[in-house]
């Protein structure tokens, strides 16, 4: 599969190519700390019993078990809002690279710690104030409070489903509101709306989601399927994952909206149950800090339900684009203006340069294959995204390439995507 395909229903038309846009930033992974508790005078959320069985080492997944579900069934992600309209399908880029492995406990025969199920519910019974269900018209989709006077955020494709630019939103104490699109960011999935008449709501928390680590529990809360006020719990199953964007979005049977294809880098991967109507909703920490923004579900065969892999815009790209949307701002993108396609010996084969774009002013051509950005390895097309989009507009950036077997680099200043 190369960078700008996508995996569709069977039948449908195949996505046109298009370059590589990116977000602003990327998430750095830092250790985490040990979680403090939800707040003066309330229960610890980590307890650890004072004699604990040491756990077992978990063993690795095999990679030719990988390897045969992979060829075996259609792995597609589907956007998770707009129940009620036709999907938009994303494909997943999968890859059978190791994960990375740890072997610093030296011995150790320490018990690991123990999460207690009634802090769970405590930082659910925190959160769900600032989480709304959002009901388009002709879909319905979540959404986390930014404001006290009711600004909301939430999925792009959940606001593309609304007819004349307004929703209504339902609160956690079923009070309900009409809000209006403020603005939208349609390469990051993201967009601000506005309830109108509303004041005193909770705001959510926003936590560093370059801290979460793989393994870290989670809750993710919305309204999957319409079930207002849902929570489950989960891990971060990965990191920086890359996923691409395509299809339709259908506000009705009649009207359908072709979208562009596009990649969204960094995304982070959990395995807490997430369905259609999720989208929007808040992805939390056990410090109950928004540290994700649930997006899509990697789906099999012809379900479109959870399988145990979901994936969540970093909560710190969320933030700020929204607070640039809030201020009438536009959202800005670098674009180097390459199509990358996979290439067989590693590295990523240009398949086509945009005329008049950074990567043609610096000299890049069909057929070049790209080892390298910056200091970043590039092994498949997904990494020249995520290097790219780790990246500011006018940053300048190392490309390193072979050409008829000669390496060769080349400097590019990034520009903005239109």
């Amino acid at each position: 599969m190369t960078e700008n395909e996508s995996i569709r229903p069977e039948g449908e038309p195949a996505p046109p190519t298009v370059e590589l846009p990116a977000a602003e930033a990327s998430e750095a992974t830092s250790a985490q700390p040990v979680p403090p508790a939800l707040g003066e005078g309330q229960p610890p959320i980590w307890a650890q019993p004072p004699a604990q069985a040491a756990m077992p080492a978990p063993q690795a997944p095999t990679p030719n078990r990988a390897r045969r579900w992979i060829a075996g069934s259609a792995a597609a992600v589907v956007l998770l809002g707009a129940t009620s309209a036709g999907s938009a399908w994303l494909a997943l880029q999968l890859d059978d690279k190791p994960a990375a492995t740890s072997s610093s406990n030296n011995g150790s025969n320490a018990a690991a710690p123990v999460i207690e199920r009634s802090s769970l519910a405590q930082i659910a019974a925190r959160v769900e104030p600032s989480v709304v269900s959002i009901d388009t018209g002709t879909g319905e989709g979540s959404g986390v409070v930014l404001t006290k006077d009711g600004y909301i955020l939430t999925n792009n494709h959940v606001v593309a489903t609304a007819r004349g630019n307004t929703m209504t939103v339902t609160f956690n104490d079923g009070k309900t509101a009409k809000a209006t699109v403020v603005g939208t960011d349609a390469r990051s999935d993201l967009a601000v709306i506005k309830a109108q008449g509303v004041s005193n709501l909770t705001p959510a928390t926003f936590g560093d989601s370059s801290s979460m680590q793989v393994g870290d529990t989670v809750l993710a809360l919305g309204s999957p399927l319409g079930l207002q006020g849902s929570v489950t719990a989960g891990i971060i199953s990965a990191k920086d994952r890359t996923i691409q964007v395509s299809g339709e979005n259908n506000s009705s049977p009649l009207e359908q909206q072709q979208t562009p294809v596009t990649s969204i880098s960094g995304v982070l991967q959990t395995d807490a149950a997430i369905n259609p109507g999720n989208s929007g909703g808040a992805l939390v920490n056990l410090n109950g800090e928004v540290i994700g923004i649930n997006t899509a579900i990697a789906t099999s065969g012809n379900s479109n339900g959870n399988i145990g892999v979901g994936f969540a815009i970093p909560g710190n790209r969320a933030k700020q684009v929204a607070d640039q949307l809030m201020k009438g701002e536009k959202v800005s993108h670098p674009l180097l203006g390459v199509s990358v396609t996979q290439g067989t010996d590693g590295g990523a084969i240009v398949d086509s340069v945009t005329s008049g774009s950074p990567a043609d002013k610096a000299g890049l051509q069909k057929g070049d294959v790209i080892t390298k950005v910056d200091d970043t390895v590039i092994h498949d097309s997904d990494d020249v995204v995520s290097a790219i989009q780790a990246h500011k507009v006018g940053d300048r950036v190392k490309v390193t390439y072979t050409r008829g077997g000669a390496e060769k680099t080349t400097t590019v200043t990034l520009a903005e995507a239109s």
